[in-house]
C-alpha cells in the first residue's frame, strides 16, 4: 500500500514538472524579432532597485524617455515600468507592486491612457500581464483587464493559451525556457537610432463627447491616494508623440485635475520646441515614437524639471549606485554603437525590433523607336 502511494506521489510530481516545463517552453520569449516589448515588465525584477523616479505608462514612456541620459546628466536614478498600450489600472497595479521592491521619490504617469475606460485587446493585456510576478496586484490587474473572450484560467495556466505555439517554436524557446534571456531594454527604455522623418498625420476625427472616462479618473485618484499614503510625489506628463491624437479638450481636463490635486503636469507635446524635438530627425517612425536622439532630448529636458521641482540629489557619488549603473551604461553605449554600425553597413536598421524596408517593385517603362512607340514591361 505504501509503495503504491509513493508511486502515485512520484507520478503526480513528474506530471506537474512536465506541465510546468512544457508551459515554460511554449510561453513567448519576447526577444527581438518577436514583439520585444513583451519583455519590459519582466526585466524590472532583475534591475537594481535604487530608483528616485519611476515612470509608468504605455509606449510613449518606453520609447520616448532615456533613463540613462537622466543619470548621466543629473545623477537621477530612474526606470520605466512601461508596456504596450498600458491601461491606467495596469499602471496603478504596477505602482502598487513596485512598492514591494522600492519606494521612489516620484512616480511619473503618462496620461495618454486616460482615453481608455474599458479593456482593449488580449494581445496588449498579455504584454502587460504575463511578465508580472504573481501577487494580489497581478490578480487584480488581470480581473480589470480581461476582455469578454478571455479567461482567468488561461492567465493562471498560460499553457492553455499558448499550447498552439508548437509549430512556431524556435531555438530560443528551448534555450531560454528556464530564464537567462538577454536584456532587451535600458532600464525600461527601448532604443532605436534610425530615422524616419515626420509623416503626414491625418487630422483627428472630432469626438461627440470629449469627457475622459470616469473609470480613468477613479484610478487616477487611486494613484494620488497611493502616493500620498507612501509620501511619494505623483507627476503627470504627456509625451511628445504626434499620433495617436491628444485632443486639446483632454489636455484641459488633465490640467484641471492636476491643479485640483496639486500635481505637477507637463505637456511635452505642446512644448516640443523647448524640448528641442526636430520631427525630421528625432523620430524613427514618422512621429509616432521618438528615436534615441529624441528620447535623450526629452530626458534632458524632463530630468532638469524633475530635479528642480522635487529637489532630487545626484547619486553619482554613491558607490553602490555607481557600481550597479556602470554595466547599464556600458550596455547602452554598446547597443548604440551596434545600431549605428548596422545603419552604416546596410543603410537601414535591420534588427533590434526594426524591419527591413520593403523591396521596391519594378515599374513599367516606355521605349520609343523611330517607326512606332511601344510599351514594354520588364519581367
Amino acid at each position: 500500500m505504501v509503495k503504491k502511494v509513493v508511486i502515485a506521489i512520484v507520478a503526480f510530481c513528474l506530471f506537474i514538472v512536465g506541465i510546468f516545463s512544457i508551459q515554460k517552453l511554449v510561453m513567448p520569449k519576447y526577444l527581438y524579432g518577436s514583439v520585444p516589448e513583451g519583455s519590459l515588465i519582466e526585466e524590472y525584477y532583475s534591475q537594481s532597485h535604487d530608483n528616485q523616479v519611476i515612470f509608468v505608462g504605455d509606449c510613449e514612456c518606453y520609447e520616448n524617455i532615456s533613463p540613462i541620459t537622466m543619470y548621466n546628466k543629473y545623477g537621477i536614478t530612474s526606470t520605466i515600468r512601461g508596456s504596450a498600450q498600458q491601461l491606467i489600472w495596469q499602471s496603478y497595479y504596477l505602482m502598487k507592486e513596485t512598492l514591494k521592491y522600492e519606494t521612489p521619490r516620484v512616480f511619473v504617469f503618462n496620461v495618454l491612457a486616460m482615453q481608455y475606460g474599458e479593456p482593449q485587446k488580449e494581445e496588449y493585456n498579455r504584454l502587460n500581464l504575463d511578465g508580472m510576478k504573481w501577487s494580489k496586484d497581478k490578480w487584480d490587474s488581470i480581473q480589470e483587464s480581461m476582455t469578454e473572450d478571455e479567461s482567468v484560467v488561461e492567465y493562471i495556466l498560460p499553457i492553455l493559451r499558448y499550447h498552439s505555439r508548437w509549430s512556431e517554436l524556435k531555438a530560443e524557446d528551448f534555450k531560454y525556457m528556464f530564464g537567462g534571456k538577454p536584456t532587451i531594454s535600458h532600464r525600461g527604455f527601448m532604443m532605436r537610432v534610425d530615422v524616419k522623418k515626420k509623416a503626414k498625420i491625418p487630422e483627428p476625427t472630432p469626438l461627440t463627447d470629449y469627457r475622459l472616462p470616469e473609470t480613468c479618473y477613479t484610478y487616477l485618484n487611486k494613484m494620488v491616494k497611493l502616493c500620498d499614503e507612501n509620501h511619494i510625489d505623483l507627476m503627470l506628463i504627456k509625451a511628445p508623440s504626434l499620433y495617436p491624437a491628444w485632443h486639446e479638450e483632454w489636455d484641459v481636463q488633465i490640467q484641471e485635475f492636476a491643479e485640483k490635486n496639486h500635481l505637477y503636469y507637463i505637456n511635452l507635446l505642446s512644448k516640443y520646441k523647448k524640448v528641442g524635438i526636430n520631427w525630421n530627425k528625432d523620430t524613427y517612425d514618422g512621429g509616432l515614437h521618438l528615436n534615441l536622439s529624441g528620447a535623450e532630448k526629452v530626458a534632458t529636458y524632463l530630468g532638469k524639471k524633475i530635479k528642480k521641482k522635487y529637489g532630487l540629489k545626484s547619486l553619482k557619488k554613491n558607490e553602490t549606485v555607481a557600481a550597479s549603473w556602470a554595466p547599464v551604461i556600458e550596455y547602452y553605449n554598446q547597443m548604440k554603437k551596434d545600431q549605428e554600425a548596422e545603419l552604416k553597413e546596410y543603410g537601414y536598421l535591420k534588427s533590434y525590433g526594426a524591419k527591413a524596408p520593403e523591396p521596391k517593385t519594378e515599374t513599367k517603362k516606355t521605349t520609343t523607336t523611330k517607326k512606332k512607340t511601344t510599351k514594354t514591361t520588364k519581367k
